[in-house]
């Protein structure tokens, strides 16, 4: 019992270092004024939902501390904080329906539906800031519907699917090696 606990806490604060250091040292950053977006950055977060909804929530805060530790303004490091809901809710529901990992469709509606939820998440925190003024004037040039609607709720939609979508390719990589699959069937 505790070698999984000791597994389980060294897969997660792997994947908390991974989760800090891609968006440090990413080399594709899409920046669509006033937003940005940072290929591979929810990566970490998803393959821990694949594990486990304790991993994933470990993960996920862990790298919303990591944005905090690393000075990123507090509007990013909250937006960071949110990822907890996703990838909570996310991973229990793998949990509970670990098949959908099995079809390509249920792939994509589960990706589009934690997109979705990741989106709804964000798009709150940056509302907050946006009607209390804490927003750069781009935001305000292009206004509500354009800046934080379509480019920070539809961006973060498509950027969490894509993200997703390299985070399986990895998974299932991971997956085919026996060691490290005999490593998560003992600490699931």
């Amino acid at each position: 019992m505790k070698t999984n606990k000791v597994h389980k806490l060294t897969i997660a604060a792997l994947l908390v270092a991974v989760g800090i250091l891609i968006p440090m040292i990413s080399p594709v950053k899409l920046v669509l004024e006033p937003a940005s977006f940072t290929l591979a950055s929810h990566v970490a977060i998803f393959i821990a939902m694949f594990i486990s909804p304790m991993v994933a929530i470990t993960v996920a805060l862990g790298t919303a501390v990591g944005f905090l530790l690393g000075g990123f303004p507090i509007i990013i490091t909250l937006r960071a904080l949110t990822h907890v809901i996703f990838a909570g809710l996310g991973s229990y529901i793998l949990l509970k329906k670990p098949d959908i990992l099995q079809s390509t469709i249920k792939i994509q509606f589960y990706s589009f539906f934690i997109g979705v939820l990741h989106a709804v998440s964000e798009v709150a925190v940056v509302s907050v800031f946006y009607f209390g003024g804490e927003m750069t004037t781009a935001y305000y040039t292009q206004g509500f519907l354009q800046s934080v609607f379509l480019l920070v709720g539809a961006g973060t939609i498509i950027h969490s699917m894509i993200d997703f979508i390299l985070a399986h390719a990895v998974w299932k990589s991971l997956m085919s090696r026996n060691s490290f699959a005999a490593t998560v069937a003992k600490i699931k």
